[in-house]
């Protein structure tokens, strides 16, 4: 999975894209031209289309077949224009937004086609599981999905499901944004009780980022020691290394060859922006992370089953692959992933783009200590508050775009408490430095505690996860 801000690898240029555009063109043309089947032309069609609304995302225009994008202002980057005018740029690789409140996710819903996850969906989950839903889902944090509803079905009706999600193993620490998607997984496996597969891009990172193959893998196992410590049931959950699986298990490698097949250079270049200077690896990657969405990838789990649904928990970042995923699923005979998808976990210094590993001011790191966690909120986390203490009693805080205010939505689990922290704080009776020592009171416990419980895991408990076998679950 994807999951560092990589400038060189956005949506492509606003030129690149206007060539794509007319690539896609000439390929519709071409398809109708021969008859081809329906549904090749019309998943091309919808290719056309996205690429059509990315253009005027990244230009502010419409595509128009003879007038190509003008030229950025001398020394910006032409790929992201779209926050120059006041849009938010979101792919596998970049996340920026011009807004201090952090991206439009109504918009993102709206431009990716997928359904809001809304009052009504909460409580249908809450029926089906007899628990109270997570704090990730009462309070928009898992915001937007796909398919949600047959995934309920399936499970109301004693039909089976199973979870997938991942992580690009760039650096052995992680930070806490890190966490988000397997902190919700973790209880969907509990509320559920379904079996669990976790991707290890190792081969991904190894493509993209300057490691050798060695280091990419030793990330991996690294970083499934801090997953395992989120409490996973070795039981039900299997982690697996791309770089490991992928020579080890025929249906997972067959899945990714029919999944190639099905997906042109220009349909790639399209959704995820690759030129003709990437490296052929790049290109074929994403049929990798396809892969795990089809049950047969794992034999040893589900025989030779390929009617077992999944759903994958991710940030929305990721939804490009699925997207794709989606689009291949019916052609090569297999049910579309379902997804849940979150919100990004913004950076110390404010909402603008998400926390990346590869700034140390940005995050907060799950090998942190109390006093670094309590110097960096401090120091860097972004404040909305007042300049004088005089104005700030006034006036009060803004909450929605005081970075220490957004992680305690996603840390502190009171509603009540958070409620009263808003409410103080917007009318000036809490100042900043309280707001932020409230968040490092949640913080450190927090983190002191996973790195109690990554003590605890032995490489040979990593061993046990990460080793192909049977998992336990209760559908037939």
């Amino acid at each position: 999975m994807a999951d560092v801000p990589n400038g060189e690898q956005g949506c492509g240029s606003p030129l690149e894209l206007f060539k794509n555009i007319a690539a896609q063109g000439e390929l519709v043309r071409a398809l109708k031209a021969r008859n081809a089947a329906k549904n090749e032309i019309d998943s091309a069609v919808e290719m056309l289309l996205s690429l059509k609304m990315s253009y005027k995302a990244a230009t502010g225009e419409d595509y128009k077949a003879d007038y190509p994008p003008r030229d950025p202002a001398p020394g910006s980057d032409g790929g992201l224009d779209a926050t120059e005018a006041g849009e938010d740029f979101v792919d596998p690789w970049t996340v920026q937004t011009s807004s201090a409140k952090g991206i439009d996710y109504d918009k993102l819903i709206v431009r990716f086609g997928s359904s809001k996850i809304d009052k009504e969906l909460i409580n249908r989950i809450e029926r089906a599981t007899g628990q109270r839903p997570h704090r990730f889902l009462r309070r928009g944090i898992f915001f937007s999905h796909r398919d949600m509803h047959q995934i309920l079905d399936a499970y109301e009706n004693k039909k089976p499901f199973y979870l997938y999600t991942g992580r690009g193993p760039s650096s052995e620490a992680m930070h806490v944004g890190h966490l988000i998607p397997f902190i919700f997984t973790k209880w969907l496996q509990d509320v559920f009780n379904v079996p669990l597969v976790i991707q290890m891009t190792d081969d991904e990172k190894y493509l993209w980022k300057d490691l050798t193959l060695d280091q990419a893998y030793g990330y991996a196992v690294e970083n499934a020691k801090d997953i395992i410590a989120c409490g996973f049931d070795i039981k039900k959950t299997f982690i697996f290394s791309d770089l490991d699986y992928m020579g080890m298990s025929p249906g997972f490698y067959k899945n990714v060859v029919k999944i190639q097949k099905h997906v042109t250079f220009n349909q790639v270049k399209g959704i995820f922006g690759f030129t003709d200077s990437d490296c052929i690896g790049k290109i074929s990657f994403p049929a990798i992370q396809a892969a795990p969405s089809f049950s047969n990838s794992f034999p040893q789990i589900f025989q030779d089953r390929t009617d077992v649904q999944c759903l994958i928990p991710c940030a929305i970042d990721q939804d490009p692959y699925f997207r794709m995923t989606r689009d291949v699923a019916p052609r090569i005979g297999y049910p579309k992933p379902a997804l849940l998808h979150s919100t990004f976990f913004p950076a110390l210094q404010g909402a603008q783009t998400k926390m990346s590993a590869s700034d140390p001011n940005s995050s907060i790191f799950l090998t942190d200590t109390a006093k670094q966690i309590k110097t960096k909120v401090n120091k860097h986390a972004f404040s909305g508050g007042r300049d004088t203490t005089e104005e700030h009693r006034q006036f009060g805080g803004n909450c929605d775009v005081d970075v220490s205010f957004m992680y305690l939505t996603f840390f502190l689990e009171d509603d009540d408490r958070l409620e009263q922290i808003r409410k103080d704080y917007t009318s000036g009776a809490m100042l900043t430095g309280e707001l932020k020592k409230e968040l490092i009171e949640v913080l450190q416990p927090l983190i002191a505690e996973h790195q109690a419980r990554r003590k605890e895991v032995t490489d040979e408990i990593v061993k046990e996860f990460m080793t192909p076998r049977k998992l336990s679950y209760d559908f037939e």
